[in-house]
């Protein structure tokens, strides 16, 4: 018994349908063979009619009394047990590859085999087969199966994979029929929402938050977008809730207009205070001007930033601020926390910045936000374990085109960039690299840098190890024409007069990097180019990028081309890996399985 959970513990199985969901790697198929195939395993009773050494080889002569026919055998380490069991007249069950040759068919190196019509899952795991075997045969059953929830078709599956009784039921040209695949694909989004099920935990909130924001609104210079409308409408029932903390995840795409829900929930949450955290300075900064820009006057707004702070936190009814606000000792009572960009915190910032504000069995409000879009699917089965919206639109439609360049349009391409900065637009180059590497064959900041001071002006330089970049990035929106750069520019400031981007080995980078770099240009709507350079202009996956422009799409295609059913990793809250269930492709099974969960 011990065997057993110690089998279960070291695979990380949880639930029974982890241990279904074990399907065998393959089969030791001894069934005895129906045709002589060639090129495939065969199981045959053989008559030894003769025995002949050749050398080193031993050649025989068997007659098949099933397909009344005489093949030839060879085996090539000979012993004496062969000569034992290979003896003329004897009669024995074989197994081995049939091939053809000059017309004749033969068996090479057969093997005896004392057990027939038995086919013998064999399991991946790093335990003993037989140990594998015997727990699965204990706990694999009908009964089983049937209270785990799996419908009579499911069961039967399942069942026939672990206790096949022939291979050509489940596998078809040596792979999981098309239809098994698809029940597999089913139980394994079931089992994943019914372990969450139980998962999530939900506290009473410190208070509820019901102020009206319809004069916010009202007060705004542009129509908010319908997405954005139901978003807050979503975030309003959640703050309203007097039994339930919310706990909210919103993921828009870049420039989908989070920063006024951002701050229409600042709005909903008065008279209590809120908090909100960005992960660099740049973007606290950002948020700060945007607050006291749309905000009304009535409310008073504090910046929390090392070494540069504005108003008072202690008095202020929103505070923007870093990951200094996890050092403050003297905030005051919070009822709304929000974080921006929350995947650049790690789960315990997060979550310090709620205990800080959080009183005993009390829960503040929590919502985060992220402009890394992800697959419906994948919000789906995340909104398991917390609440998600999604923000798909933007306020304005963006103009940007996108194109693949290489070295013979460098012409071309300086005659763009002429144009732009000749109209008071700014251009972007992003490279892999600070320093030459010989590894990447693309130039580095510090190679190029030479090149586009000597012919153009304006030329800024930034990137990660940069101590001054947000000084820099703040300098170039007033000033600049050209920002070289790593991809340090992917989330941060709003550079509203960007209108072409280069991004240098654009094959190197996810399609996610690449969708946050092209969202830095045409923020308000100015017709925008994005060049991806690269030495191979026919790649199938930046040809594709280049015609998408939806984010959620653009995530989608990324999973496509990442495999995910083997490598998928890391969403929001699971980091589950999933065997046969295709993130990319999926959503209607997922669907299905939250409802019967």
């Amino acid at each position: 018994m011990l065997k057993q959970k110690e089998i279960l513990s070291k695979i990380k199985f949880s639930s029974l349908l982890d241990l279904a969901l074990l399907i065998p790697a393959q089969y030791d198929d001894m069934t005895l063979s129906e045709a002589l195939i060639v090129g495939e395993e065969i199981v045959v009773l053989a008559r030894v009619e003769n025995v002949k050494k050749l050398g080193e080889k031993l050649q025989i002569n068997l007659f098949l009394p099933k397909f009344k026919r005489v093949i030839t055998a060879t085996l090539f380490k000979v012993t004496p047990y062969h000569y034992t069991v290979f003896s003329v007249g004897a009669e024995l069950f074989i197994k081995g590859k049939l091939t053809q040759f000059n017309g004749f068919l033969q068996l090479s190196q057969p093997k005896k085999i004392t057990t027939i019509d038995k086919i013998t899952p064999k399991y991946k795991t790093t335990f003993k087969n037989s140990d594998i075997l015997q727990m699965i045969g204990r706990l694999i059953n009908y009964e089983n199966l049937k209270k785990e929830g799996l419908s009579e078709e499911e069961i039967q599956t399942i069942l026939m994979l672990h206790f096949p009784k022939k291979l050509s039921d489940i596998l078809s040209h040596k792979a999981h029929r098309s239809d098994i695949v698809k029940i597999l694909k089913i139980i394994e989004a079931y089992n994943h929402f019914k372990k969450l099920k139980g998962k999530r935990v939900d506290f009473p909130p410190s208070t509820a938050l019901t102020n009206d924001i319809s004069s916010f609104v009202d007060s705004l210079p542009f129509r908010l977008t319908n997405e954005q409308r139901n978003v807050i409408k979503e975030i309003k029932l959640d703050l309203s809730n007097p039994l339930k903390a919310a706990k909210r995840v919103i993921i828009g795409d870049v420039g989908s207009g989070k920063t006024i829900v951002i701050l229409a929930s600042a709005v909903m949450a008065l008279p209590s205070k809120s908090i909100l955290m960005a992960p660099t300075s740049l973007l606290a900064l950002q948020l700060y001007e945007e607050a006291v820009k749309f905000l009304p006057k009535s409310i008073k707004i504090a910046l929390v930033m090392q070494g540069n702070n504005k108003g008072d936190h202690k008095d202020a009814d929103f505070i923007i601020g870093t990951h200094a606000l996890l050092y403050k000792d003297d905030l005051p009572q919070i009822d709304l926390v929000m974080v921006d960009e929350q995947h650049r915190f790690g789960t315990n910032q997060r979550n310090l910045l709620s205990k800080l504000v959080s009183q005993k069995d009390k829960k503040v409000h929590m919502l985060q936000f992220s402009a890394t879009p992800i697959p419906r699917t994948q919000a789906m089965m995340d909104s398991a374990l917390v609440d998600v919206s999604l923000i798909t639109t933007t306020p304005f439609d963006k103009d940007i085109s996108t194109s693949i360049i290489s070295k013979e349009d460098l012409p071309f391409l300086l005659s763009c960039i002429r144009d732009e900065i000749a109209v008071h637009h700014q251009v972007l180059i992003v490279y892999p690299l600070v320093e030459k590497s010989e590894q990447i064959p693309y130039s580095s900041i510090d190679e190029a840098r030479g090149f586009w001071e000597k012919n153009f002006e304006n030329v800024y330089v930034t990137h990660g190890k940069d101590k001054e970049k947000d000084e820099v990035l703040l300098s170039f929106r007033e000033k600049g024409d050209i920002l070289l750069a790593t991809t340090v520019v992917e989330v941060g400031i709003s550079l509203p007069r960007l209108t072409l981007v280069v991004i240098v080995g654009a094959e190197r980078l996810g399609l996610a990097t690449l969708h946050q770099l092209r969202g830095r240009v045409g923020r308000l709507g100015l017709k925008s180019r994005c060049y991806l350079y690269t030495h191979n202009k026919q790649n199938e996956r930046l040809a594709k990028f280049a015609k998408t422009t939806s984010g959620f799409d653009i995530a989608r295609l990324d999973l496509e081309f990442r495999n995910s059913g083997d490598i998928l990793e890391g969403s929001m809250q699971s980091g589950q890996k999933f065997r046969w269930f295709d993130m990319a492709n999926d959503e209607e099974i997922v669907k299905n399985a939250m409802m019967r969960a």
